[in-house]
């Protein structure tokens, strides 16, 4: 196997473990590691060989991708629900885009610290909801809204799906009238998606 000269490699795509040079002929730098004498790529990145000041640095190419974590919250879209649980589309995590799919499950003893009979009293398919990941058990992200600043940030009217208006306690549609109730976030029909 032929190495290309430095010159050649600075500029090019790396991976990580991706030989870069020894530490005879350069310093290791920023997104580099160094085994037995030689500097490898830690990070997909680009790969910067300093030859005036014998520097070798790798500098990511993407931002790291956003993955939702224990403690983080989340904004989501309400999709298969049943009586005790629904499953959650998680679109947002913070203020930030998520890179990839992830689904989360609501179960209705995460939903508020009283008794909530069934889910349909909190939320409905289609439904725009902050909630916070509180766990990651087997894979899964569990999700909560038991928290006066998380809940339904945007809820749809069941029967001809019109984006629900608040109305004091509960949320009523626009156009046909119906009365709907949700567990909705203080601020309701506020947040900025």
């Amino acid at each position: 196997m032929t190495l290309k000269a430095p010159e050649q490699k600075s500029g090019h795509l790396v991976i990580p473990g991706e030989r870069l040079g020894v530490i005879e002929e350069f310093i290791p730098d920023s997104g580099t590691y160094v085994k037995d004498g030689v500097i490898y790529s830690k990070i997909v990145g680009r790969s910067l060989l300093d030859l005036q000041n014998r520097r070798v640095s790798v500098y990511p190419v993407a931002n790291t991708a956003v993955v939702p974590k224990v403690g983080t919250v989340l904004l989501g879209q309400i999709g298969n629900a049943q009586s005790d649980n629904v499953l959650v589309k998680i679109f947002k995590v913070g203020k930030k885009q998520i890179s990839g799919t992830f689904g989360g499950i609501l179960h209705v003893s995460d939903v508020s610290d009283r008794y909530v009979e069934s889910m349909g009293d909190v939320c409905k398919p289609g439904d725009i909801i902050r909630a916070k990941v509180i766990s990651e058990k087997n894979q899964i992200f569990h999700l909560s809204t038991n928290d006066k600043t998380l809940g339904v940030l945007y809820g749809f009217c069941s029967r001809d799906s019109t984006l629900l208006n608040q109305d004091r306690y509960d949320l009523k549609c626009p156009k046909c009238g119906n009365v709907e109730r949700r567990k909705t976030a203080p601020d309701y029909g506020k947040d900025i998606l």
